[in-house]
């Protein structure tokens, strides 16, 4: 059973704390401030086990009921699967019970219990008017069916029947969505004698372990690195934990003045400030909302556990009426940048007068620049940004930007997740109808642009009379064809498609880096498919390949004596979607997806490659099977593979890897490329990164 993070939410002196202390035995006001005011001012935290065991529970985050105190409601709040409303039955609901429901549902909370306190104090018909206000309050702002209880912190009354409302709400819960790394708001931060800086939060999203390296990403724009030397749930050691947790970080690398609340922990490179201040989001304005919020509207914009003064700016209308849901971007009213993952919510509140008038989730958090409104293209993007599931907004962001592609990096930032989650979701769109094709410089098309693109190149060869041709027999010169093509068409993908209509016999290498028209029947070229049966088998044989990654399966029980197979698995080496990988040891040889092969020196470059004193003696063979996760029957031969392309450089029994030089072309036989200025013999050899065929 999991933990599931619970925000006890109502009025200012509603009995929320004393709650609290009924259930788990733990005072929530930890101030002396707060302890002489007799009023929650900071966020409050409990546990409350399961009944039976299990190792789950409930973390209960005590919000603070007063206005002023709203914005650590919200730092608390954007943490929450479900809330414990709770109701003094002396008073019913009040105004910030309306508002940190309000809260609840817009940061997407659909779940919850309802609490009526002080029940001691009046009489049972009292307190079941007051549980039917808060049920009907609750539904309409989307929790239905939420059970209530009579409670009293001073009698015990209720306390143990809703303990066990409690253990339904972890016995219900399902872990969220993994996007592959980990986003902690930050909102404390203190030195702990003997251990250095500790930062509190809730774990928004993914898994964080004691060694894994962080960055901590400040609202000023600073990213700082650093280690986890030990994690805290509730004052007990983990060694790690997953999202909803109430966590204390233990941080090697840094000091406590280089930190403060606001800022947040997430995997390296997950987060990193965008150069651009603007966020493109979806706005949701409260039905009680005061007014319609006019096209350019001052607010107070909440997320994480960070406040800062900002200003919308409505996308697709005028002004948003109460109620409404719409396109929008917010920027930072100083003008600075904001970091924060995709999907995140936010809360919008007004400066004056005070109250939250409405929220949403992030869509775009890396905005590159302030939009047009009224734009059909950028409205579509965002209506496919929060609606499609990923591998959908996928296909259709890459039918939008066409032959200017997208950076795998950029689309992951954009669906907020992992490169390696995009990586797997690339893998699902191109086995759709459209597909995709994915480039080693991170780059990725829709198929039919690369489609389109093979159809200028042929088409400009076949304007090509003899009488253009050089006198040497040679053919049209490179530059020409790139010219055929839009502008926008990234380097490395020119490259891979005219190395793929080169390997298929389509146009033909000729002297000093010219191109002429070929056939591929002609040349007898094994990367031509000759039938349906031909394609459907590659098409397996491939997929079979891609799923293996590193750990790919024996040719031989795949292909077996079948010629139709046989024909294809020399087809795929020679298209270049196959990599041959040499074990002279052994005197074997491993077939490699070329997707496999790039990840893995991707995966190498990044942490052997980086120029710094902790690699810089070289990697061994075990070094490298232990990052990639393979065994030594295929980490010997991938890195004699690197070693033939110049990736890596070997030295005795070590390895450096070795930096591609700015400006050279070429692309190694796993990237897919050829030398525009190769030889006949040479390119016609090349073993193209992709074959674009129907």
């Amino acid at each position: 059973m999991k933990t599931v993070a619970v925000g006890v939410v109502g009025h200012v002196d509603h009995g929320k704390t004393a709650l609290v202390r009924a259930l788990t035995g733990t005072d929530t006001d930890r101030l002396k401030e707060e302890k002489a005011r007799g009023i929650s001012i900071v966020l409050g935290f409990a546990h409350l086990p399961v009944s039976g065991g299990g190792g789950g529970g409930i973390d209960l985050i005590d919000m603070p009921g007063h206005e002023r105190f709203v914005r650590a409601m919200v730092s608390g709040a954007t943490g929450i699967e479900a809330v414990l409303a709770v109701v003094a039955a002396t008073e019913g609901i009040k105004p910030q019970t309306l508002e940190h429901l309000d809260i609840a549902r817009l940061i997407g909370v659909r779940r919850g219990v309802i609490a009526v306190t002080k029940c001691d104090l009046v009489g049972e018909e009292r307190a079941r008017q007051v549980a039917e206000e808060a049920r009907a309050l609750l539904a309409a702002n989307g929790i239905a069916d939420a059970p209530s209880v009579a409670v009293s912190a001073v009698t015990g009354q209720g306390i143990d029947e809703l303990r066990r409302h409690l253990d339904g709400l972890a016995a219900a819960s399902t872990d969220p969505p993994d996007r592959g790394f980990f986003y902690l708001p930050i909102d404390r931060v203190f030195a702990a004698a003997g251990f250095g800086t500790v930062v509190t939060g809730t774990l928004r999203r993914g898994r964080i372990a004691v060694g894994d390296a962080v960055e901590i990403v400040s609202m000023a724009g600073a990213v700082r690195r650093a280690r986890v030397r030990g994690l805290q749930v509730h004052g007990s050691p983990v060694e790690a934990t997953g999202p909803g947790r109430r966590l204390a970080v233990n941080l090697r690398g840094v000091e406590r003045g280089d930190i403060a609340p606001g800022d947040a922990l997430a995997t390296p490179g997950a987060l990193a400030p965008a150069a651009s201040p603007w966020l493109d989001v979806e706005l949701t304005l409260l039905g009680r909302a005061p007014r319609p919020l006019p096209a350019n509207a001052g607010v107070q914009l909440l997320f994480g556990t960070t406040e800062i003064a900002g200003r919308v700016r409505l996308l697709d209308r005028n002004a948003l009426a109460p109620g409404d849901t719409g396109f929008a971007q917010l920027r930072r009213a100083d003008g600075g940048v904001l970091a924060v993952p995709a999907r995140e919510p936010f809360i919008l509140r007004l400066p004056a007068p005070v109250g939250t008038i409405g929220g949403g989730r992030i869509l775009d958090p890396v905005a590159s620049s302030r939009r047009r409104r009224f734009d059909e293209p950028v409205l579509r993007r965002l209506a496919v940004l929060a609606t499609a599931p990923p591998p959908e907004a996928i296909v259709a962001l890459l039918r939008e930007v066409g032959p200017r592609g997208a950076a795998r990096d950029g689309l992951a930032r954009l669906l907020g997740a992992s490169p390696a989650h995009v990586r797997r979701w690339l893998d699902e769109a191109a086995g759709g109808a459209a597909g995709i094709a994915s480039f080693p410089d991170g780059t990725v098309l829709d198929r039919a642009v690369c489609r389109e693109m093979e159809r200028l190149m042929l088409a400009s060869l076949g304007r090509i009379g003899p009488a253009e041709m050089a006198d040497d027999g040679g053919g049209v010169p490179r530059d020409r064809l790139r010219a055929a093509l839009p502008g926008v068409l990234p380097a490395a993908a020119f490259d891979a498609i005219l190395a793929g209509l080169v390997a298929r016999g389509l146009i033909a290498p000729a002297p000093r880096g010219l191109f002429r028209p070929g056939s591929a029947a002609a040349a007898g070229n094994p990367a031509a498919p000759s039938s349906e049966a031909d394609r459907r088998a590659a098409a397996g044989l491939a997929a079979a390949y891609r799923r293996g990654g590193l750990s790919p399966p024996d040719a031989a029980p795949l292909v077996g004596g079948d010629p139709v197979r046989q024909r294809a698995l020399r087809r795929l080496i020679a298209d270049g979607t196959l990599v041959r990988a040499p074990d002279r040891v052994q005197k074997r040889e491993i077939l490699f997806h070329r997707d496999a092969v790039a990840r893995a020196r991707e995966i190498l470059g990044r942490w052997y490659g980086g120029g710094g004193t902790e690699h810089a003696g070289g990697f061994l063979v075990s070094d490298a099977g232990k990052l990639l996760g393979i065994s030594r029957k295929f980490s010997v031969p991938l890195l004699e593979h690197l070693d033939a392309i110049g990736a890596t450089r070997r030295r005795g029994d070590r390895r450096t890897m070795l930096a591609r030089p700015d400006g050279d072309r070429r692309h190694d036989r796993s990237d897919g490329g050829a030398d525009a200025s190769a030889a006949p013999e040479e390119a016609a050899a090349v073993e193209p990164l992709i074959s674009i065929q129907e």
